[in-house]
């Protein structure tokens, strides 16, 4: 069915952008690529007075290294973060994750920032953005803040962000010297989303000791969480196929897996279990 009928605003100024959203008063969605929020509006899940679009706001794409950290405009496309060298080179799981989204058409459309703002659980950038630790830049009436992404999503398409905020950047570190990643999943066959996926990034020292380690679940509840017991379980040991699958056994462990039509609560759990061991194994190859 289509969607109902809506206003269309494209401004070319953040403030403008939040002078819409507050005159709108939570009523207007914001639109970035509109790979998800356009086919929710068809469904009529999402009925906005008015579509903000931001593709007119210049500043809000591009990828830069500044003082050791990447910066990620909100609006910077998929593709741009698959085929990015500087990425590759200093936080290559984004690429790599970014190359698993939808098909060519999506990747070209779709955004970084809407799909960590749109907090799909199935999504497979919001779990690299809890590995990661991202810091995510909101803008609004009262001026800028940054979340962290293990405090910025909260449940299912439900984030931190207020109504009348945008994000607009993410920060994320380039990696230290002896760090691996890697992003695995078990994808729905028809729409390649993540039934359940893992997000890894370890750094060891010298001797293959792990110094620091981050793994980020989706699929498996409402909202993309860390699997704080893995990566309790990691630190300091030496990383092997022993000590990554005793660690990995406990990707579930505090967490309330989710069942649908498409998997059992219990299945989600053992595949998180299991594809948070892949994950690992490949991201300390990496290293």
């Amino acid at each position: 069915m289509p969607a109902t009928s809506f206003e269309y605003h494209a401004p070319t100024t953040i403030q403008e952008a939040l002078s819409l959203l507050t005159q709108y008063g939570g009523e207007a969605k914001l639109l970035a690529g509109g790979h998800s929020l356009i086919p929710i509006m068809n469904l009529r899940l999402a009925q906005p007075k008015a579509l903000i679009d931001l593709g007119k706001i210049p500043g809000l794409s591009g990828i830069r290294e500044d003082n050791g950290t990447i910066v990620i405009g909100a609006m910077t496309t998929h593709y741009m973060v698959e085929s990015s060298a500087l990425l590759k080179q200093k936080v290559p799981i984004l690429p790599e994750t970014a190359a698993v989204i939808g098909d060519v058409q999506v990747r070209n459309r779709g955004t970084i920032g809407g799909s960590i703002a749109h907090a799909d659980p199935a999504g497979d950038l919001p779990a690299a953005a809890v590995a990661l630790d991202m810091q995510l830049k909101a803008v609004g009436p009262k001026g800028e803040r940054t979340i962290n992404a293990r405090e910025f999503f909260v449940d299912i398409l439900t984030t931190a962000l207020q109504p009348d905020e945008i994000l607009t950047e993410i920060r994320v570190p380039a990696f230290a010297p002896r760090t691996g990643s890697a992003y695995e999943k078990f994808p729905n066959p028809a729409s390649r989303y993540a039934i359940v996926g893992a997000a890894a990034v370890v750094t060891v020292d010298g001797n293959g000791v792990c110094q620091k380690a981050s793994v980020g679940l989706n699929g498996i509840t409402g909202k993309p969480v860390a699997a704080v017991g893995v990566e309790q379980a990691l630190i300091g040991q030496r990383l092997n196929e022993q000590t990554i699958q005793e660690a990995a056994a406990k990707a579930a462990d505090g967490l309330e897996p989710m069942g649908d039509i498409f998997a059992s609560a219990d299945y989600r759990a053992h595949l998180a279990r299991v594809y948070t061991k892949r994950a690992l194994l490949k991201a300390n190859g990496r290293v």
